[in-house]
Parts: C-alpha cells; sequence; structure tokens
C-alpha cells in the first residue's frame, strides 16, 4: 500500500505542469472510454490546456502514452533495490518487475481499455513495443542484468513480452496477493532464463566459426584489392 501511496502521489504533485495534467488526463479519460473515443480535444480539455499548448508538448495521444511509461519508469527506478542485489538474476528481475506492476496499480482500470484498444491497431502495437524496449532497458539495468553485451537486445525484447503476457493475468487478478500474477511472471522467467542459455551456448560454440567467416571475408576481400590492383597496373602497362 506504501508503494501504491507513492504513486498517486507522484501523479498529485506532478499535475503542475502542463505536460503532466495532459497525461493525468489522458489516463483519466482511458478509465472512463474506450481507446479509439479518446480525442486530442477531450483530453486538452480534461488537462485545461489549448491544443496549441498540447501540440507543444505531444504529437499524438500515443506519445501521451509514452510520457505515461516514463513515468512508470521513474517511480520504480527511484525505489532503491539494494537489498536485492546479493539475490540470483531472475529474482531480481522478478522484484523489479512486480515493483512496476505495483506503480501501475492506480491505473489499472485505463490500461485495461488501452490493452484492448491497442491490440485493434497493428501500428500502435509497434509503436509501444519500441517505449517499452526502452523502459526495459532501464528496468534490467536497475535489476544488474547487461543490457549491452551482443545478447543485450534479445534480452530486452524478451523482458518486454514477458512483461506484456503477465501484465494481462495481471489486469484481471483480483486476488489481493495476486497469486496469479506471481506465478505467471516465475513461469515466464524460467522459460526466458532457458532459452537465454541456451542463446549463450549458441553464440559461445559458434565463436570459432565466425572467427573463420570473418578471415575468409578479409581474405576474400584481400584477393579482390589485389585484382583490382593488378587489373590496374596491366592497364597503365597497355597505356603506356
Amino acid at each position: 500500500m506504501a508503494k501504491r501511496a507513492k504513486s498517486e502521489g507522484k501523479s498529485d504533485t506532478a499535475a503542475a505542469s502542463p505536460r503532466d495534467r495532459i497525461v493525468d488526463a489522458l489516463m483519466a479519460l482511458a478509465a472512463e472510454l474506450p481507446w479509439d473515443e479518446i480525442d486530442l480535444p477531450a483530453i486538452a480539455a480534461r488537462a485545461d490546456v489549448s491544443l496549441a499548448e498540447f501540440r507543444d508538448h505531444f504529437p499524438s495521444k500515443g506519445a501521451v502514452l509514452g510520457a505515461f511509461a516514463k513515468r512508470i519508469d521513474r517511480i520504480v527506478l527511484e525505489e532503491p533495490a539494494d537489498e536485492m542485489a546479493d539475490e540470483p538474476a531472475d529474482q531480481r528481475v522478478f522484484d523489479v518487475m512486480m515493483r512496476r506492476l505495483d506503480a501501475l496499480t492506480p491505473y489499472r482500470d485505463a490500461l485495461r481499455r488501452i490493452s484492448r484498444g491497442l491490440m485493434a491497431d497493428p501500428l500502435s502495437v509497434a509503436a509501444m513495443n519500441g517505449v517499452m524496449m526502452n523502459s526495459m532497458r532501464f528496468m534490467l539495468a536497475s535489476a544488474g542484468i547487461d543490457t549491452e553485451d551482443r545478447l543485450g537486445a534479445l534480452r530486452i525484447q524478451g523482458a518486454v513480452l514477458i512483461f506484456a503476457r503477465v501484465q494481462r493475468v495481471w489486469l484481471d487478478d483480483e486476488d489481493p496477493g495476486l497469486a496469479r500474477t506471481m506465478a505467471k511472471l516465475d513461469r515466464e522467467l524460467q522459460q526466458a532464463g532457458r532459452m537465454i542459455r541456451m542463446a549463450e551456448d549458441a553464440h559461445r560454440i559458434s565463436a570459432p566459426f565466425r572467427g573463420i567467416a570473418r578471415r575468409l571475408l578479409c581474405g576474400v576481400t584481400g584477393f579482390g584489392s589485389r585484382r583490382r590492383e593488378r587489373d590496374r597496373d596491366r592497364h597503365d602497362n597497355m597505356s603506356a
């Protein structure tokens, strides 16, 4: 409950900013209306800003949703997770994802409608995947998971997919203890761990072959360069 109160307080404090008022307005409308019935004038009116001021801050309601995701990122990242530093990687990720769901709890009604609306629009799904890739990059970093090595992008995209699947369960999980949600997250993380280990093994096993391929490629490139040099020399001799 303390975390939930923190989330709500964050929203109230941020309401003084026009940008944050627009975010709050969108989420309030999304709790009342289907996603495709929320238009820009309605958001502006709820936020008490003009359309011109709205446009100064955001190009679309999808961009407002992206700003909402950044708000949630900040709530989670501001919360210290030092006590999890010595835990296994899957437990650290479990903790950060559950903290993210906790930060989202005040907006659950809005998120139900938004999720249904976005699923009907493949372009919106693709755009939100990009937003969530950025969010999960920071969530994993806060859990001490490397996202900068060769498998970093795979880990980030995997985290996006895991969170999306778990969030679908969470949206309808009325148990105060979130037993279904936590069980789903645990299963997803176990499966993801196996896949990452397989990818790491495949990358390690293929390393010698990648080295051979690079040497062959360099050899072919060098051969081509030497051939072009010989052709130029032959042409120069004939011209002389």
